[in-house]
């Protein structure tokens, strides 16, 4: 039986409240953040996005696959089935049963490239999933 998926009612193509939030941010962890969060949006038209617990969430349809959220020091770009993506580099954090996160600090050192490989898998992950 395949693995569940986490959906949401409410995702839309574009939420203005997440840009709303991404402006209520501290200046440099915002930034970050939504420099994530547009990455996760340019994966394909068919990404709808909603705040979920508080943060924007991105979704295929209504499937979750990545969410950032802004914490005191650092943002979290986090996966809702990141026990399931193959992490090479080693950027994942989390023991959870599914979900997982990367750990963004200003000024840190980041592979950036394997954390875009993350979320371009994440996302191919769900579509695969919601056929």
């Amino acid at each position: 039986m395949p693995e569940p998926w986490l959906t949401f009612d409410g995702a839309l193509p574009h939420q203005p409240a997440i840009d709303a939030w991404f402006l209520a941010q501290p200046a440099a962890l915002g930034a970050i953040a939504r420099d994530w969060f547009a990455r996760m949006r340019a994966c394909g038209d068919d990404v709808t996005e909603l705040l979920h617990d508080g943060h924007p969430t991105a979704c295929v349809g209504d499937a979750a696959f990545g969410y950032v959220n802004v914490f005191t020091a650092h943002v979290n770009v986090g996966f809702f089935h990141g026990a399931d993506l193959d992490d090479p580099a080693h950027l994942l954090e989390g023991t959870g049963r599914r979900m997982r996160h990367v750990k963004l600090r200003p000024e840190a050192p980041l592979d950036a490239a394997a954390l875009e490989a993350l979320i371009a898998v994440a996302y191919r992950n769900i579509r695969r999933r919601v056929g």
